[in-house]
């Protein structure tokens, strides 16, 4: 058999890892951040916590190494710093945590609700739908209204008619 062909029967083009399918051929580092809650620097330091390299695609990966990668994944915040992870002092246990995938819309949903609960500023904002973290609105972001220039044309064929 050729080499080529025994090393496209090896080859893995999806990889599943933290319930996602992974592209094979990406780079390792680019593959994990397709993972909700990973991006490309907490990427990087989860391979660099590993002995991968990190510019090896993910399907010519054998299954230990992607194993060490799940449990790198697992163990976020013990391989990257404080500043690096998604959830900072956590209001329920204060610690810092690193939230994946389906329970970082947990997570933000529970956030969201435990602000509005107790009508803070930005629970108000969510509650009306309005931008909450400080943009402009007087330009910008009107949905459900007429446009300006409509009104007038329709203004103008109004006193056309009379």
């Amino acid at each position: 058999m050729p080499e080529k062909e025994k090393e496209d029967e090896e080859f893995k083009y999806i990889v599943r890892m933290k319930n996602t399918d992974l592209d094979g051929n990406k780079p390792v580092t680019y593959a994990l951040k397709d993972i909700k809650g990973v991006g490309i620097r907490v990427a990087e330091m989860v391979v660099n916590s590993t002995d991968i390299d990190p510019t090896e695609k993910i399907g010519r990966l054998e299954d230990e190494a992607i194993e060490e990668l799940k449990e790198g994944l697992d163990k976020v915040c013990e391989n990257v710093p404080s500043w690096a992870v998604n959830r900072k002092r956590d209001p329920v246990t204060g610690k810092d945590e690193h939230v994946l995938k389906n329970e970082l819309d947990t997570v933000l949903r529970e956030d969201i609700n435990r602000m509005q609960k107790i009508s803070c500023y930005k629970g108000i904002r969510h509650e009306r739908g309005h931008k909450v973290r400080g943009q402009r609105t007087k330009s910008n972001g009107r949905t459900g209204m007429e446009l300006g220039v409509e009104k007038k044309l329709a203004k103008a064929q109004k006193a056309d008619k009379d």
